[in-house]
Protein backbone atom coordinates (compact mmCIF):
# COMPACT_ATOMS: atom_id res chain seq x y z
CA UNK A 1 0.00 0.00 0.00
CA UNK A 2 1.03 3.55 -0.86
CA UNK A 3 2.76 5.17 1.74
CA UNK A 4 0.52 8.91 2.67
CA UNK A 5 4.14 11.00 1.06
CA UNK A 6 3.72 8.64 -1.94
CA UNK A 7 0.40 9.48 -2.43
CA UNK A 8 0.75 12.62 -2.00
CA UNK A 9 3.55 13.01 -4.59
CA UNK A 10 1.11 11.31 -6.92
CA UNK A 11 -1.38 13.59 -6.59
CA UNK A 12 0.85 16.25 -7.00
CA UNK A 13 2.52 14.68 -10.51
CA UNK A 14 -1.01 14.47 -11.79
CA UNK A 15 -1.76 18.26 -11.09
CA UNK A 16 1.82 19.33 -13.22
CA UNK A 17 0.82 16.96 -15.51
CA UNK A 18 -3.00 18.47 -16.31
CA UNK A 19 -1.51 22.01 -16.56
CA UNK A 20 1.31 20.52 -19.10
CA UNK A 21 -1.35 19.58 -21.02
CA UNK A 22 -3.63 22.39 -21.00
CA UNK A 23 -0.10 24.95 -21.73
CA UNK A 24 0.44 22.17 -24.49
CA UNK A 25 -2.82 22.38 -25.82
CA UNK A 26 -3.32 25.90 -25.74
CA UNK A 27 -0.40 26.31 -27.33
CA UNK A 28 -1.38 24.07 -30.77
CA UNK A 29 -4.36 25.91 -31.07
CA UNK A 30 -6.87 22.34 -29.98
CA UNK A 31 -8.10 23.77 -26.58
CA UNK A 32 -11.35 25.77 -27.58
CA UNK A 33 -11.38 29.35 -24.99
CA UNK A 34 -14.11 31.98 -24.54
CA UNK A 35 -12.88 34.88 -22.60
CA UNK A 36 -14.70 37.12 -20.49
CA UNK A 37 -14.28 40.29 -23.32
CA UNK A 38 -15.37 37.98 -26.26
CA UNK A 39 -18.06 36.26 -25.15
CA UNK A 40 -19.42 39.74 -23.54
CA UNK A 41 -19.07 41.56 -27.11
CA UNK A 42 -20.90 38.53 -28.66
CA UNK A 43 -23.76 38.80 -26.12
CA UNK A 44 -24.05 42.64 -26.91
CA UNK A 45 -24.14 42.00 -30.97
CA UNK A 46 -26.53 38.95 -30.82
CA UNK A 47 -29.10 40.66 -27.97
CA UNK A 48 -28.82 43.85 -29.86
CA UNK A 49 -29.90 42.07 -33.05
CA UNK A 50 -32.76 40.07 -31.14
CA UNK A 51 -34.00 43.84 -29.87
CA UNK A 52 -33.91 45.18 -33.09
CA UNK A 53 -36.36 42.28 -34.19
CA UNK A 54 -38.55 42.76 -31.96
CA UNK A 55 -38.05 39.24 -30.48
CA UNK A 56 -37.67 38.83 -26.22
CA UNK A 57 -38.38 37.07 -23.63
CA UNK A 58 -37.83 33.43 -23.81
CA UNK A 59 -36.43 33.25 -27.27
CA UNK A 60 -33.70 36.58 -25.98
CA UNK A 61 -32.69 34.57 -22.74
CA UNK A 62 -32.00 31.67 -25.08
CA UNK A 63 -29.82 33.82 -27.36
CA UNK A 64 -28.03 35.22 -25.18
CA UNK A 65 -27.00 32.26 -23.05
CA UNK A 66 -26.23 29.96 -26.53
CA UNK A 67 -23.30 33.25 -27.20
CA UNK A 68 -22.08 33.16 -24.05
CA UNK A 69 -21.30 29.35 -24.46
CA UNK A 70 -20.13 30.13 -27.74
CA UNK A 71 -22.76 27.72 -29.51
CA UNK A 72 -26.33 27.77 -30.29
CA UNK A 73 -29.90 27.65 -28.49
CA UNK A 74 -31.05 24.40 -26.98
CA UNK A 75 -34.48 22.93 -25.44
CA UNK A 76 -34.53 24.27 -21.92
CA UNK A 77 -34.39 21.55 -19.29
CA UNK A 78 -37.84 19.95 -19.26
CA UNK A 79 -36.85 17.02 -16.91
CA UNK A 80 -34.77 16.25 -14.14
CA UNK A 81 -35.57 12.44 -13.09
CA UNK A 82 -33.19 10.64 -14.12
CA UNK A 83 -34.58 7.74 -15.16
CA UNK A 84 -37.62 9.23 -16.84
CA UNK A 85 -35.11 11.55 -19.14
CA UNK A 86 -32.97 8.46 -19.99
CA UNK A 87 -36.25 6.98 -21.02
CA UNK A 88 -37.48 9.62 -23.15
CA UNK A 89 -34.06 10.17 -24.79
CA UNK A 90 -34.58 6.36 -25.97
CA UNK A 91 -30.47 6.39 -25.04
CA UNK A 92 -28.75 3.57 -22.94
CA UNK A 93 -27.59 3.96 -19.55
CA UNK A 94 -24.68 1.29 -18.27
CA UNK A 95 -22.50 0.73 -15.39
CA UNK A 96 -19.29 -1.06 -16.42
CA UNK A 97 -16.67 -3.17 -14.78
CA UNK A 98 -13.85 -1.12 -13.30
CA UNK A 99 -10.25 -1.71 -15.89
CA UNK A 100 -7.97 -0.16 -13.50
CA UNK A 101 -6.46 3.11 -13.23
CA UNK A 102 -2.42 1.92 -14.19
CA UNK A 103 -0.11 4.45 -16.04
CA UNK A 104 1.60 3.94 -19.13
CA UNK A 105 3.56 5.83 -20.98
CA UNK A 106 3.13 3.65 -24.10
CA UNK A 107 -0.03 3.60 -26.10
CA UNK A 108 -2.88 1.47 -24.74
CA UNK A 109 -5.46 0.19 -26.91
CA UNK A 110 -7.06 -2.53 -24.75
CA UNK A 111 -10.26 -0.75 -23.21
CA UNK A 112 -13.23 -3.39 -23.33
CA UNK A 113 -16.11 -0.78 -23.75
CA UNK A 114 -16.07 2.47 -26.35
CA UNK A 115 -16.43 5.04 -25.89
CA UNK A 116 -13.55 3.84 -23.02
CA UNK A 117 -14.62 4.24 -19.36
CA UNK A 118 -11.56 3.23 -17.37
CA UNK A 119 -8.42 1.30 -17.90
CA UNK A 120 -4.61 1.89 -18.58
CA UNK A 121 -3.78 5.48 -19.92
CA UNK A 122 -1.39 7.63 -19.74
CA UNK A 123 0.14 9.87 -16.85
CA UNK A 124 -0.89 13.55 -18.57
CA UNK A 125 -4.60 14.05 -18.47
CA UNK A 126 -6.44 16.09 -21.37
CA UNK A 127 -7.51 19.60 -20.20
CA UNK A 128 -10.71 20.59 -19.38
CA UNK A 129 -13.11 22.01 -22.57
CA UNK A 130 -14.29 22.32 -25.62
CA UNK A 131 -12.01 20.61 -28.63
CA UNK A 132 -12.73 21.32 -32.28
CA UNK A 133 -13.49 18.53 -34.32
CA UNK A 134 -10.16 16.62 -35.86
CA UNK A 135 -8.13 17.87 -32.80
CA UNK A 136 -9.76 15.33 -29.94
CA UNK A 137 -6.93 14.29 -27.69
CA UNK A 138 -5.71 10.58 -27.55
CA UNK A 139 -8.18 8.33 -25.44
CA UNK A 140 -5.04 7.60 -22.89
CA UNK A 141 -5.50 11.01 -22.22
CA UNK A 142 -8.76 11.77 -21.54
CA UNK A 143 -9.38 8.53 -19.52
CA UNK A 144 -6.93 9.59 -17.40
CA UNK A 145 -8.81 12.86 -17.34
CA UNK A 146 -12.33 10.51 -16.47
CA UNK A 147 -10.34 9.53 -13.82
CA UNK A 148 -10.52 13.05 -12.31
CA UNK A 149 -13.98 12.78 -12.12
CA UNK A 150 -14.85 14.55 -15.42
CA UNK A 151 -17.77 14.29 -18.09
CA UNK A 152 -17.00 14.02 -21.13
CA UNK A 153 -19.29 14.37 -24.36
CA UNK A 154 -18.80 13.05 -27.34
CA UNK A 155 -20.42 12.86 -30.82
CA UNK A 156 -19.56 10.76 -33.50
CA UNK A 157 -17.91 12.19 -36.58
CA UNK A 158 -19.65 13.70 -39.35
CA UNK A 159 -21.86 15.65 -36.82
CA UNK A 160 -23.51 18.22 -38.33
CA UNK A 161 -22.24 21.75 -37.32
CA UNK A 162 -25.40 23.10 -35.63
CA UNK A 163 -25.47 20.19 -33.15
CA UNK A 164 -21.88 20.18 -32.17
CA UNK A 165 -22.99 24.29 -32.02
CA UNK A 166 -25.95 23.13 -29.24
CA UNK A 167 -23.49 20.92 -27.57
CA UNK A 168 -21.11 23.62 -27.36
CA UNK A 169 -24.15 25.41 -25.51
CA UNK A 170 -24.63 22.49 -23.45
CA UNK A 171 -20.91 21.80 -22.10
CA UNK A 172 -21.02 25.58 -21.33
CA UNK A 173 -23.46 25.18 -18.81
CA UNK A 174 -23.71 25.88 -15.02
CA UNK A 175 -22.95 22.93 -13.03
CA UNK A 176 -22.22 23.21 -9.53
CA UNK A 177 -22.36 26.78 -9.60
CA UNK A 178 -19.38 27.51 -12.36
CA UNK A 179 -19.96 27.40 -16.02
CA UNK A 180 -18.59 24.46 -18.01
CA UNK A 181 -17.45 22.87 -14.82
CA UNK A 182 -15.94 19.31 -14.68
CA UNK A 183 -17.60 18.61 -18.45
CA UNK A 184 -15.53 18.22 -21.43
CA UNK A 185 -16.37 17.91 -25.32
CA UNK A 186 -14.94 16.42 -28.12
CA UNK A 187 -15.05 14.67 -31.49
CA UNK A 188 -14.91 10.88 -31.06
CA UNK A 189 -12.18 8.84 -32.18
CA UNK A 190 -12.94 4.95 -31.47
CA UNK A 191 -16.22 4.75 -33.85
CA UNK A 192 -18.84 4.53 -31.09
CA UNK A 193 -21.69 2.72 -32.01
CA UNK A 194 -23.67 6.27 -31.07
CA UNK A 195 -24.02 9.52 -32.65
CA UNK A 196 -23.80 11.12 -29.33
CA UNK A 197 -22.36 9.83 -25.72
CA UNK A 198 -21.13 10.97 -22.16
CA UNK A 199 -18.86 9.25 -20.44
CA UNK A 200 -17.73 9.25 -16.92
CA UNK A 201 -15.49 7.38 -14.78
CA UNK A 202 -17.03 3.00 -15.85
CA UNK A 203 -20.02 4.21 -16.66
CA UNK A 204 -21.40 5.54 -20.39
CA UNK A 205 -25.02 7.44 -21.64
CA UNK A 206 -24.97 6.23 -25.03
CA UNK A 207 -27.49 7.49 -27.74
CA UNK A 208 -28.26 6.15 -31.00
CA UNK A 209 -29.99 8.93 -32.21
CA UNK A 210 -29.65 12.36 -31.89
CA UNK A 211 -32.48 14.41 -30.43
CA UNK A 212 -33.72 17.15 -28.42
CA UNK A 213 -34.73 14.79 -26.11
CA UNK A 214 -30.91 13.88 -25.75
CA UNK A 215 -29.83 17.19 -24.22
CA UNK A 216 -32.11 16.53 -20.84
CA UNK A 217 -30.44 13.03 -20.51
CA UNK A 218 -27.24 14.20 -20.76
CA UNK A 219 -28.23 16.81 -17.76
CA UNK A 220 -29.12 14.20 -15.57
CA UNK A 221 -26.36 11.98 -16.20
CA UNK A 222 -23.72 15.02 -15.73
CA UNK A 223 -25.44 16.36 -12.51
CA UNK A 224 -25.56 12.46 -11.31
CA UNK A 225 -22.05 11.47 -11.62
CA UNK A 226 -20.14 14.32 -11.81
CA UNK A 227 -16.79 13.63 -9.66
CA UNK A 228 -17.53 10.89 -9.40
CA UNK A 229 -14.35 8.90 -9.87
CA UNK A 230 -11.81 7.41 -8.01
CA UNK A 231 -10.06 11.26 -7.84
CA UNK A 232 -10.95 14.78 -7.61
CA UNK A 233 -8.53 16.86 -9.30
CA UNK A 234 -10.05 20.46 -9.36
Amino acid sequence: MASREEEKRKRREEREAQQRAKEQATKRGRLVTIGGAIAAAIVVIVVGVVLATGSGGDDEAATKAAAESGGAPIPEQQEKDFDTAVKASGCTFTEHPNEGATHQSEPFDGYKTNPPTSGTHSPEPAADGIYEAGNSPDPNNWVHTLEHGRVIIQYKQGTSEERIAQLKTLTGENVNGSPGYHVVLMENTTDMPYDVAAVTWTRTLGCETFTDETFDAIRVFRDRWVDKAPELVP
